[in-house]
């Protein structure tokens, strides 16, 4: 464990995850008190080493606030308009023309998403192979995004555009979409031209199609059904095309603190954008690209903001902040070979983690 000082409290909320079946946990708190970072668990599967506090992980839907970003930061420039229909900008792909730029950002669009959605009754209807063995077997395949899209479109809206509100991952693929065909440029480019190079984020990256998650890194492991069997799969390598603007990126806790307290401390967009990001939203309390979160009065009626993450497999990221950027957590999170279900234990580990940093108990933490 790397730490610049000592948080009792932090690392046993950290060690919590790893006590609930995750493989490995790598934690960045920074405070009134200064920076803590800290880990726990195992960077390997049979290995005693601990993941290391500088690695990289996939970040999953964390991306998805980089996403808003850009597209804010272009609204600011003029280029869009957030009541703007995004039909204007990608007319080749037949989309709804009440479906502005704001509901895409918001999930308010009705697009179903690629990768699944749950049905009326609670089900889950699967999209393209994101989960289990079909999952597994084609984590290698580069998807473009208009094929990503069009398999969503192929399929019924969930609603009117701007009735009601919908997680989908086809509405930020859309916004990556858009930020290319506005520029000129490819959405990584204008990633590293806009966001990464400025703020000096050199862990984070668009791999594109690459599988390879560059060292140091923590290996992820997904258990799935295979028949009657249970297997469990290396899985670090893995190819994030399948979420394309969605869920794509590479980072690190240090780059997910750079960024998140970069964007709220008001360096990346003008204050009135910044505003229309941090107002909630709708069932999901979601703003543009962030959740918006009253902790309640157990907690000293403490707001959060947040973009959490989970590649399909393997790895999950905790991008947390209080709405001026003054204190932000972060982590990069390994699935290991544990029968738990993650969905069943994250959100206890979870919720401690978050009232130890951010509750109206943080200074024993």
């Amino acid at each position: 464990m790397t730490e610049f000082h000592e948080r009792p409290a932090l690392q046993k909320a950290v060690q919590e995850f790893v006590d609930a079946g995750f493989a490995g946990v790598q934690m960045r708190v920074h405070d009134e008190r200064g920076e803590w970072v800290g880990s726990a668990g195992v960077r390997r599967l049979g290995e005693s080493g601990e993941p290391p506090t500088d690695g990289r992980f996939w970040v999953g839907s964390s991306t998805k606030t980089f996403v808003a970003t850009l597209v804010l930061q272009l609204v600011a420039d003029g280029a869009t308009g957030l009541e703007t229909p995004v039909a204007e900008h990608l007319p080749e792909l037949g989309l709804d023309a009440r479906i502005t730029v704001r509901m895409l950002l918001q999930h308010t669009s009705g697009l179903p998403s690629y990768t699944g959605d749950l049905a009326p009754d609670g089900t889950f209807v699967p999209g393209l192979p994101a989960a289990g063995k079909p999952w597994v077997e084609n984590r290698f395949r580069t998807y473009r995004p208009e094929e990503l899209v069009r398999y969503a479109l192929a399929g019924p809206a969930r609603f009117e555009p701007g009735t009601d509100q919908s997680y989908s991952n086809t509405n930020y693929t859309l916004a990556a979409l858009l930020i290319e065909k506005v520029t000129g440029d490819s959405y990584a480019e204008v990633m590293r031209t806009r966001i990464l190079e400025p703020l000096g984020l050199r862990d984070t990256l668009v791999p594109g199609g690459s599988p390879e998650l560059p060292e140091p890194h923590a290996h992820g492991y997904y258990r799935y059904q295979d028949g009657d069997d249970w297997k469990v799969e290396d899985v670090t390598r893995q190819n994030s095309s399948l979420l394309f603007g969605a869920g794509d990126l590479i980072s690190s806790t240090r780059d997910l603190h750079a960024f998140i307290a970069a964007l709220l401390g008001g360096r990346l967009l003008p204050a009135p954008l910044l505003a229309e990001m941090l107002t909630p939203r709708g069932v999901l309390g979601y703003g543009l690209g962030l959740f918006v979160q009253d902790l309640g009065p157990e907690a000293g009626n403490a707001t959060i903001v947040h973009h959490n993450g989970g590649a399909p497999g393997g790895y999950g990221a905790l991008m947390i902040a209080a709405p001026d950027g003054s204190r932000t957590l972060t982590a990069g999170l390994t699935t290991g070979d544990s029968d738990k279900n993650p969905a069943e234990v994250f959100p206890l580990a979870l919720d401690r983690l978050i009232r130890a940093v951010f509750g109206g108990d943080r200074a024993a933490a």
